[in-house]
């Protein structure tokens, strides 16, 4: 695709809400080709991740932190990845005259099942007891793999309720409540947040369209910056 610059004047700005993670640079090549055509973004540093901070919080607390973060714009379009997108659809459904448009890549938020469902359990244990009540290194380590997530290790005793809390809701219940026009980014291959996840948020989003990238996994934003932002900016300028 041709990099042609969108029309700024009606376009609202976008902002980008990543996933479960500490570092932000692999957001930069997606970012880079979004400016380059055009698009005012705006990637967020998320509270307990990449902002430095080590709150404790609840999905009603990042959907008030939105508000605060988007409060100087009438209208805006949400990208979320994962974690973002939970926020992004909870935010949506909340404020939908604020959200121009929503674009979700592989979002969480749909409750797990069979072995995800297991994750997802050991993971509500390592919040729950924490390092006070796990002393041996071996065992925690070993609930970390059964939690199939390295980056949660890394998690302060907060950020490990955090997401227990994050975990208790299921964004489904809410998804009929998104009005704003919905594009939905998927990896066919994607083991985090599976492809079905992904067909449910876009049947329970009236309207809503999807593309689902054969060869892509969790992140396509890392693997397929190029496709991505040709994905966004042919939705974004229609």
């Amino acid at each position: 695709m041709a990099e042609t610059p969108c029309t700024m004047g009606i376009m609202s700005k976008l902002f980008i809400l990543h996933g479960w993670t500490y570092q932000s640079e692999t957001w930069k090549p997606l970012v880079a080709l979004l400016e380059k055509r055009g698009f005012d973004v705006e990637f967020l540093k998320i509270p307990g991740l990449t902002d430095g901070t080590n709150p404790m919080w609840t999905l009603d607390d990042y959907v008030q932190w939105l508000k605060e973060k988007t409060a100087a714009e009438e209208k805006v379009v949400l990208l979320g990845h994962s974690y973002g997108g939970r926020i992004s659809l909870a935010f949506a459904a909340k404020y939908p005259e604020k959200v121009a448009r929503l674009i979700l890549e592989d979002s969480a938020g749909i409750p797990p099942r069979g072995l995800r469902r297991l994750k997802r359990d050991v993971f509500k244990i390592i919040a729950k007891i924490g390092h006070t009540i796990i002393r041996s290194e071996r065992m925690r380590d070993l609930l970390y793999k059964l939690a199939r997530e390295s980056d949660y290790r890394k998690a302060t005793p907060e950020m490990r309720k955090t997401m227990a809390n994050m975990l208790s809701v299921d964004i489904s219940l809410i998804l009929d409540h998104v009005e704003a026009p919905t594009l939905i980014i998927w990896g066919a291959h994607d083991r985090t947040t599976p492809l079905a996840d992904g067909e449910l948020i876009h049947r329970g989003i009236r309207g809503s369209k999807m593309i689902v990238l054969p060869d892509a996994r969790h992140s396509p934003h890392i693997t397929h910056a190029q496709k991505v932002a040709d994905i966004i900016t042919a939705e974004l300028q229609q």
